[in-house]
């Protein structure tokens, strides 16, 4: 083997990887998509993972009839001979195989996530090379992708949703698909193992804390968020009411006429869309942005259901659009692409009403800040929450909600510091404690919401916490909360399909 630099560099120079021993951390799907296309570039794959179930040894077994090796049951060790590793998002930076990594030889074996990979990849021969539109932020990541991708349809391009939202980024990058530009969703775990992205253009959408048990600490997790305006070409795009997110674009090092751009809520100043008079406005990629202003889009735009829509999602109707709008799209796609739009399940989904009580269903927020936007949609609510906290406190978001609680319905293995918050800043408001983390809660804890609730009432399932104290994932537990609900009184609630494993 020459010494020629390990797998190209981070400037243009596709990588080689023929002949190399590379390691991928974790057998899930963005692991088994690197190992894959790792493999078909002629580089010898070892694929490891701590687990040892059913569904690793299929995967396992899959890999190996494609000449893939996999050691389950061992995370930590690093495979002798490993020049490579590539690691999956979630994978602890704090971990053994990292650490023997970074021991193995002089100057330590380099890590890369599966986004990191994908970068370097589109450097290949027929690789897609399409400019990245980059968004992340503590909650709204998943719709306001998606939300940028029908606006960047609805112009005419050829695009797609990656990343964090479930389609694996190196997959994409080498499908050989002749994409026009990707929206791509990108999650702190990703963007800590990706130092080389270089975005056209990207959004942080808010900062709370969250992930702190991996990251560290709060400033640690906001960092690697920052990560993401890194050589950013076009727009930095920050949300004005979270001044965290503006700090960020301050601290980051772009490229030269790179803009600022910001979102709000209120009326934009230059510089900044936002909402005037039921409209969305663009001051920002106008002719004279301190004298115009561009309709977007009417508020109903983002609402296809009956009802205003609630704030925070018009937040992520404003960063989309300002991302779309950096790229070049006409107003018109704006308005279209949003009215096209339909969000994903287990997000503010409206599962049925029963004696008119209506039972929403927002499984996806699981952490305070997304149970915080979620809350301040509705009144009066009867509150499920609960699970696993992730390091999280609850003060804040409870005092913030207070006024709002009909009463709470509380399950899951973290529930005690929920009640703990209520007892300090809500002691007035109905609380049942359910002992138990079995999924057969759900349906307890849906009958003993029904009891709070009062006809205009609002029942809301927004945990606040991670589901795999009880459920396999998030959108397993909102199924759950759907079923129970149609188990009350005959209620036609449908039940959304299972999500994929992301």
């Amino acid at each position: 083997m020459s010494a020629a630099p390990l797998f190209g560099d981070a400037s243009g120079h596709p990588p080689e990887v023929e002949g190399r021993a590379v390691t991928v951390a974790g057998i899930g799907v963005s692991g088994v998509s690197a190992a894959r296309a790792l493999a078909r570039l002629g580089a010898a794959v070892t694929v490891v993972d701590g687990g040892d179930g059913p569904v690793q040894r299929e995967r396992a077994e899959t890999l190996a009839a494609e000449g893939i090796g996999a050691r389950l049951g061992d995370g930590e060790t690093l495979p002798p001979g490993t020049e490579l590793v590539v690691t999956s998002p979630g994978w602890r930076p704090d971990g053994t195989l990292f650490a023997a990594a970074a021991a193995a030889r002089p100057g330590g074996v380099p890590v890369w996530g599966d986004v990191e990979l994908a970068w370097r990849l589109r450097a290949l021969p027929g690789a897609c090379d399409a400019p990245w539109l980059a968004v992340t932020g503590t909650n709204g990541k998943t719709t306001t992708v998606q939300m940028l991708a029908a606006v960047l349809d609805a112009a005419g391009l050829r695009t797609a949703a990656v990343g964090n939202i479930g389609t694996p980024i190196v997959d994409v990058v080498l499908s050989g698909e002749p994409y026009d530009v990707l929206a791509v969703e990108l999650s702190s775990y990703q963007l800590h193992w990706a130092p080389s992205v270089r975005a056209h253009s990207a959004a942080v959408l808010n900062l709370a804390p969250d992930h702190l048990d991996w990251h560290g600490s709060m400033a640690a997790y906001a960092a690697d968020k920052g990560r993401v305006y890194s050589g950013n070409t076009v727009a930095c795009v920050y949300n004005a009411a979270d001044p965290a997110t503006e700090a960020l674009v301050r601290e980051a090092d772009v490229t030269e006429g790179c803009r600022a751009v910001g979102f709000t809520l209120g009326t934009p100043g230059p510089s900044e869309l936002g909402v005037v008079d039921g409209l969305l406005v663009d001051r920002a990629f106008v002719p004279d942005r301190h004298r115009q202003a561009q309709e977007l889009a009417e508020l109903s735009d983002i609402a296809p259901s009956a009802g205003p829509p609630a704030p925070h999602n018009v937040a992520n109707a404003l960063a989309a659009a300002a991302l779309a709008r950096a790229f070049g799209v006409p107003p018109t796609a704006v308005r279209d692409g949003l009215r096209a739009f339909s969000p994903d399940a287990h997000r503010i989904a409206r599962v049925a009403e029963v004696d008119g009580v209506t039972y929403v269903n927002d499984s996806k927020a699981t952490n305070t800040h997304a149970a915080q936007a979620s809350l301040a949609a509705y009144q009066p609510v009867v509150w499920i929450a609960g699970g696993l906290a992730k390091g999280a406190t609850f003060d804040e978001l409870v005092g913030s909600a207070a006024d709002r609680l009909r009463g709470v319905v509380l399950l899951g293995a973290d529930r005690h510091l929920i009640a703990e918050a209520l007892a300090r800043h809500a002691p007035d408001v109905p609380v049942v404690d359910l002992d138990r983390t079995d999924t057969g809660a759900m349906t307890e804890a849906v009958r003993a919401a029904a009891g709070l609730a009062r006809s205009g009432d609002t029942v809301l399932l927004a945990p606040a916490c991670a589901s795999m104290d009880m459920f396999t994932h998030y959108g397993r537990r909102g199924e759950a909360f759907a079923e129970a609900v149609g188990l009350l009184g005959g209620a036609a609630g449908s039940v959304p399909p299972e999500d994929r494993e992301a």
